[in-house]
């Protein structure tokens, strides 16, 4: 495995890495140019340069067919600006909020479905005046239970300001849960020091992380430790994948990735099916394909490994569970599908 000291952030970086021929630094830097590169140290360490269709090199490596958009394809693909009462605020279900503090990664997916938002060049983070207008939003608004820190990537933040975050949090009574999503324990594990752990906590909230991880090799010992550090000091912890072709488009790695989180105290939430974000076809499966994708892992996992497929739904509609339907009405019957695909008359189904 090769040592790699600092994060690569551009075409000719990766090039100089040994991590896409030299000859193909010209070919790809307009991509970068329009999209931000970035690869860690951690995950360049993984990538196999001697498999074209290496699943780590295809989350993190540009490609040409990232400036071919289809018409389908959105800038904002779920639609945040619409449900935007203030910066950095999101208010799509009446109990929760997303807080978009940060506009970085430490790493840059090439699926993003906030590709045109994040990156050198954008709004870095929210000023302090926005913040706290966040926040003041969030304090007016009785019905929030939860927040959602997102970005960008939350955890790239100094732990100082993880800290100031958790407390203006932790001081609203309405507030019960506070949940992190990140890449960071995975992708830059070295950042989850005590001092991020200590700043995660919050004495009268709960504290979620749920951990975006699309492949079972990127489940390192140094990730499965900072994840530990995390879970022992008693944040809990759940996992977001991305259902990519390519990466992780078959049964065998899904359930390798899904009992992979449990293994190591992580609840699976969702597997997410792609968003229609700018160049990315290549990269999304059909939705058909990932509800046989589901079906045949239900057959092969526990259901505590099982995640729920999901869809967010253009135009700012929310999230809907898209796996396959196991009944349908025959007539006056009821039948119901097993994970094998049987059919089954379910009775006693009628209203009495």
């Amino acid at each position: 495995m090769t040592a790699f000291r600092r994060t690569l952030t551009s075409t000719d970086d990766l090039a100089d890495a040994g991590l896409i021929p030299a000859r193909r630094a010209d070919e790809l830097a307009p991509v970068g140019s329009r999209y931000a590169v970035a690869v860690t140290p951690a995950m360049a360490a993984l990538i196999d340069t001697s498999n074209p269709d290496d699943p780590i090199a295809r989350q993190f490596i540009p490609d040409p067919r990232e400036l071919d958009i289809l018409p389908e394809e959105n800038a904002d693909p779920i639609g945040d600006t619409l449900k935007s009462p203030v910066p950095g605020i999101v208010h799509r279900y009446p109990d929760r909020v997303l807080l978009k503090l940060v506009h970085v990664c430490p790493v840059y997916c090439r699926f993003c479905f906030r590709r045109e938002m994040v990156g050198p060049g954008k709004s870095n983070a929210l000023g302090e005046q926005e913040l706290q207008a966040a926040l003041d939003y969030i304090r007016a608004t009785p019905e929030i239970w939860e927040v959602i820190l997102t970005g960008g990537d939350p955890l790239i933040m100094s732990p100082r300001r993880i800290a100031e975050v958790t407390a203006a949090l932790d001081a609203i009574d309405h507030v019960k849960i506070i949940r992190w999503h990140s890449r960071v324990p995975v992708v830059a594990p070295e950042r989850v020091t005590d001092a991020m752990v200590k700043a995660l906590k919050a004495p009268r909230k709960t504290v979620y992380v749920a951990l975006h991880a699309n492949h079972p090799r990127e489940l390192t010992d140094a990730a499965r430790n900072a994840c530990s550090r995390m879970i022992d000091s008693g944040v809990a912890m759940v996992s977001q994948t991305v259902l990519l072709r390519g990466v992780n488009d078959n049964v065998e790695t899904l359930a390798t990735l899904m009992r992979a989180f449990v293994e190591n105290r992580i609840k699976p939430y969702y597997l997410h099916h792609g968003d229609l974000a700018p160049g990315t076809a290549h990269l999304r499966t059909s939705i058909e394909e990932g509800q046989a994708l589901m079906q045949a892992l239900r057959s092969r996992i526990s259901g505590l490994a099982m995640p729920t497929y999901v869809l967010d739904i253009p135009g700012a509609h929310g999230k809907v569970p898209i796996g396959p339907n196991y009944v349908h009405r025959d007539g006056d019957s009821l039948c119901v599908s097993d994970s094998r695909g049987e059919t089954h008359t379910y009775p006693g189904n009628s209203v009495r």
